[in-house]
């Protein structure tokens, strides 16, 4: 659309639906809970399969009822699921959109860092 002058460009409406309030908060509330490193290094380490309790705590250096903890609140964010095998709970990833946004964040990050600064961060 030519812009005459003296008048102001007005960009056209969005064809996309405003983000309502409700969703917002959701939003931010699901952003706010990945706003923990045990959480998103728990992440990071499922995002490589499927792991129980124990061998979490030794990969990510915790105690297993930080763990625990940590693997509550992402469960109640639909983040994770568990299943159950003999007498060891097994956790993984919930679903694909966990693994596309973790790996969003981390390319994003990525982009502005040199080789050394990236495998130095690891």
């Amino acid at each position: 659309m030519p812009v005459h002058p003296g008048q102001l460009y007005r960009p056209a409406p969005p064809t996309l639906q405003h983000l309502p309030l409700a969703k917002a908060e959701r939003m931010a509330e699901f952003f706010s809970l990945l706003g923990d490193a045990n959480r998103l290094r728990l992440l990071a380490v499922l995002a490589a399969g499927e792991y129980c309790v124990g061998d979490l705590a030794t990969l990510v250096a915790m105690s297993e009822s930080a763990v625990s903890h940590q693997l509550r609140v992402l469960r109640t964010m639909r983040l994770v699921e568990r299943h159950k095998q003999g007498r060891h709970v097994f956790y993984r990833l919930l679903d694909d959109h966990v693994l596309t946004l973790y790996q969003a964040v981390a390319e994003h990050l990525d982009e502005g860092l040199g080789v050394d600064e990236v495998s130095s961060s690891n």
